[in-house]
């Protein structure tokens, strides 16, 4: 029909926007506080959607009446628009669209040039359930088939005569009897988890966290595209660290030292308890000004090295620039490993603007 068509034709457009403008989008996280649970809405500048305007009733229209040329056209002969003086900027036209999250990171993966993950161990972590879907004839009185039992002893009644329509009496025998059974059915689970780390000393701003929280978005979203289900997990610190709900992660300041060895201590414990790596696919994001205790940098090193980075499919370190933090832990890393650890990648933020590129370092590797 040619109403799909045209409809076909404006999603290209839609789509075509959003591509144009991606980068804005994940610069200024316009998105973040418009999330749904599986739409987001995008306001697009400068695009229209075609509409007819109607005059008012009984005022008259094109040929009617009488007229001189150069007479402007409007409501009562009169030159359209409001009362009060011209303005000298352009009309806005905005338009809110609805995109779903797999949509969004198509588009993403597309701008950035990602590659598909290769899940590492099992594709896809399942669990056994049992699903009460056939009947057969024995079992516990507790599962029996009330239905399915009188319908037998009704059926056996009837094929032998002895059925009373004028005074019915069903009396089930033990051949009539059905019972509930069950088969195991197999379901996915979610078979990823992403751990986020995040220093909230008081070196860390809340334009830095602004810049986690949009960050994070955007990993989420491409990350739940790769797989059927994602558990989220957060991690924050000062000299002490503790798992926390996603509230907190995003809305707690400290004002104590750093010492980000706690965190992978967390993180280490977390990942023992929870998620055994033969079976899931790991994914750790930290975010940090580079602030750290300087005694500390050889402890956490360790723990990267042996505890972390031999379990995870990948380990991102992002360093967001502070006015406060002295941002020397990346170089820290960059000392320790260098170029040699495809798990381990590391990206300086300085700030919104950096986000973009950085998505593209952190998820660029398809692992």
């Amino acid at each position: 029909m040619r109403i799909e068509h045209d409809l076909s034709r404006f999603k290209q457009i839609v789509r075509g926007k959003i591509r144009q403008n991606l980068r804005k989008y994940v610069t200024h996280g316009e998105l973040i506080g418009r999330k749904g649970r599986e739409l987001v809405s995008i306001p697009l500048p400068q695009l229209d959607v075609p509409h007819f305007r109607y005059g008012k009733n009984g005022s008259g229209g094109v040929g009617q009446g009488d007229g001189e040329e150069g007479t402007q056209l409007g409501p009562g002969g009169e030159s359209p628009g409001g009362a009060g003086q011209a303005g000298s900027d352009p009309g806005a036209h905005i338009l809110e669209v609805e995109v779903s999250l797999e949509e969004l990171a198509l588009i993403l993966g597309e701008e950035l040039e990602l590659p598909r993950i290769e899940p590492k161990g099992k594709p896809n972590i399942e669990q056994k359930k049992a699903r009460y879907s056939s009947v057969r004839r024995s079992g516990p009185e507790s599962l029996r088939h009330f239905k399915r039992t009188y319908m037998e002893a009704l059926r056996r009644q009837i094929s032998s005569n002895t059925y009373a329509p004028d005074s019915p009496r069903i009396v089930p025998i033990r051949d009539d009897k059905r019972y509930r059974a069950w088969t195991e059915t197999e379901l996915p689970e979610a078979n990823a988890v992403v751990i986020y780390m995040m220093d909230v000393s008081g070196s860390m701003t809340d334009d830095q966290k602004e810049i986690v929280r949009t960050a994070a978005f955007w990993l989420d979203t491409w990350l739940h595209s790769q797989y059927r289900g994602v558990e989220t997990r957060y991690i924050i610190h000062d000299a002490a660290a503790k798992e926390v709900d996603e509230e907190t992660f995003y809305h707690t300041r400290e004002s104590g030292g750093t010492r980000i060895s706690s965190a992978y201590k967390v993180c280490v414990d977390l990942i023992a308890r929870e998620f055994p790596p033969t079976d899931w696919n790991i994914y750790c994001f930290q975010f940090s000004d580079g602030d750290n205790w300087g005694e500390d940098n050889e402890k956490s090193l360790e723990l990267l090295t042996d505890a972390l980075l031999p379990q995870v499919n990948l380990f991102c370190y992002g360093q967001v620039e502070s006015p406060y933090g002295s941002g020397e832990y990346i170089r820290s890393l960059e000392h320790a490993f260098g170029d040699g650890v495809s798990k381990l990648i590391v990206a300086e933020i300085e700030n919104k603007e950096a986000v973009y590129p950085c998505l593209k370092r952190f998820l660029g590797t398809g692992v």
